[in-house]
């Protein structure tokens, strides 16, 4: 698998502008997060939701793990209505979930993409496994899962202190975001249009499941 390229807009775009600015939105919300001040906290009235009924624009798209553990408007301390969120195990970029972003970036305007993994994920633990050791189908829709993120590993060293199970881990659970990015800039004309067009920024993080913090780190705007 080659590896994933990391778009770089011109900075006076004003999609990287929007897109910097849901960027510190996110991370601003994941400050209040971890440290227990969650500003934007707010009882839901019936009037409210009335009015998202008809008014409805994230700011950003989010495609994250399935896992119980990250639940994406609490770890960025979002509101209803501000984040379009697809959830899969193992984040992975699938045509549904292709899909489902296509739509939102359509349908909204919405200038990111945020491919959110997380530490100590259970689908990149069972596609390690098996990349080890074969064991009789569970599933064929499981397969299926551990089978496209599987392709993610294959570039991970053989060898050195990486491939320490803890470090193994780190870095399958980098690579399996990075394909996903890749998969999303790269495996859809809609989106690859919109990113050819600076209409568009995909990035990839990581929360850790243990201090609550969500690092970016693969496809950041090139600003200033």
């Amino acid at each position: 698998m080659e590896p994933t390229a990391s778009i770089q807009i011109k900075p006076d775009c004003a999609a990287v502008i929007f897109a910097q600015q849901a960027l510190d939105r996110l991370q601003n919300g994941n400050r209040r997060f971890v440290s227990d001040a969650q500003g934007r906290k707010r009882p839901v009235y019936q009037s409210r939701r009335s009015e998202w009924l008809s008014l409805k624009q994230p700011f950003a798209i989010v495609l994250g793990c399935s896992d119980s553990r990250v639940p994406t408007e609490i770890v960025f301390d979002q509101g209803l209505g501000d984040l379009f969120v697809v959830r899969v195990a193992g984040n992975i970029a699938t045509p549904p979930q292709i899909g489902s972003v296509e739509f939102a970036a359509e349908r909204f305007g919405v200038r990111l993409v945020v491919v959110l993994g997380h530490s100590e994920c259970n689908g990149v633990r069972l596609a390690l496994q098996e990349a080890e050791v074969q064991t009789e189908s569970r599933s064929p829709h499981l397969d299926t899962i551990v089978e496209i993120i599987r392709p993610s590993m294959l570039p991970l060293p053989e060898e050195g202190p990486g491939h320490r199970p803890d470090g193994m881990m780190r870095q399958a659970v980098r690579a399996n975001i990075g394909a996903s990015v890749s998969n999303l800039q790269f495996g859809s004309t809609i989106l690859g249009q919109l990113i050819k067009n600076g209409e568009l920024l995909v990035v990839g993080a990581e929360y850790s499941l243990r201090t609550g913090v969500v690092h970016f780190f693969d496809g950041l705007p090139k600003v200033g």
